[in-house]
């Protein structure tokens, strides 16, 4: 069994076995993913993409064409791809390393599947740790796709240092429910499946919208499928730097209460809770808010 320093050692060198076990430790709070990350060293420097919107855009697909871009730059990738959770084995469901299979293989790609685990937010309860594994190492650029559930996905624009939404023109009926959860989260947006009728139409109307932002957000218009306008979109990405830090305060801070909580709460089992609270139930004078004060 190798120790939390050879595990550190191996994924700066890129040894993507040990990266990958290091992310096991730490999404599933294995012994020693604690000591882990009180010790790792994550780079500030490494930018974070996130790529959000609604189910059906072509996340994954612009995701692709990105990293084939990138790859052919000489860059090394890592993907965070949130998938919803299976029913049976809480793992993901749709296992997006299926669908980015052919850039699996190549060495300078690392993807991984995530589950949400029931996490609100279009996230994984352990994202946060999961990204700053992922700055650790040496990779050039970290790409987290969320699982595409809608306006519940705003939790992306904290963690990412660039938060890119990607609709369709088809979303052009629904642009007012739209506007009122991603449309305020995106420092670009991509109108994917640009060949569709009504594309030009719907990025458009899209520019209109965003110009009561400040700074004004691009609208790109791609077919992610045929590498089309991905190289504009990349070029903003490398000029726009890391975006507005504030909203990752609010993240860390929501993150960092509930590690708090963790912690106190170490001692606590609900079985063994739910067995205290059965048998103080039965008292004649049983007031739950006096047995909770004994956690105090």
């Amino acid at each position: 069994m190798k120790t939390i320093s050879q595990f550190l050692s191996g994924i700066k060198k890129g040894d993507f076995l040990s990266l990958a076990r290091v992310l096991t430790m730490v999404e599933n709070d294995l012994e020693g993913s604690k000591e882990l990350l009180s010790i790792i060293q994550s780079n500030p420097d490494t930018p974070v993409l996130g790529i959000t919107g609604p189910p059906g855009a072509g996340k994954s697909t612009l995701v692709n064409a990105l990293i084939e871009k990138l790859v052919l730059q000489g860059k090394k990738v890592a993907v965070l791809a949130v998938d919803p959770t299976s029913p049976f084995n809480l793992g993901s469901l749709l296992g997006d390393r299926i669908r980015m299979s052919a850039h699996f293989n190549k060495p300078g790609v690392f993807i991984r599947s995530v589950a949400t685990r029931g996490s609100v937010g279009g996230l994984s309860a352990r994202i946060i740790e999961m990204v700053d594994v992922l700055r650790a190492s040496d990779f050039d650029y970290v790409i987290v796709e969320t699982v595409g559930v809608g306006q519940s996905e705003i939790e992306i624009a904290g963690l990412a240092d660039l938060t890119i939404v990607v609709l369709v023109p088809e979303a052009g009926d629904e642009i007012q429910h739209i506007k009122s959860g991603l449309m305020e989260i995106g420092d670009a947006f991509v109108v994917n499946k640009a060949d569709r009728e009504g594309a030009s139409g719907f990025a458009n109307n899209l520019m209109k919208m965003l110009r009561q932002r400040k700074p004004v957000i691009p609208v790109f218009k791609t077919v992610a499928d045929k590498a089309e306008g991905i190289d504009e979109l990349l070029s903003w990405i490398n000029a726009a730097g890391q975006g507005d830090h504030s909203r990752k305060i609010f993240l860390y801070t929501e993150k960092a209460f509930r590690l708090i909580q963790e912690h106190r709460m170490r001692d606590v089992g609900k079985v063994e809770l739910q067995q205290r609270i059965a048998k103080a139930f039965n008292s004649d004078d049983f007031n739950l808010y006096r047995f909770v004060s004994q956690y105090d």
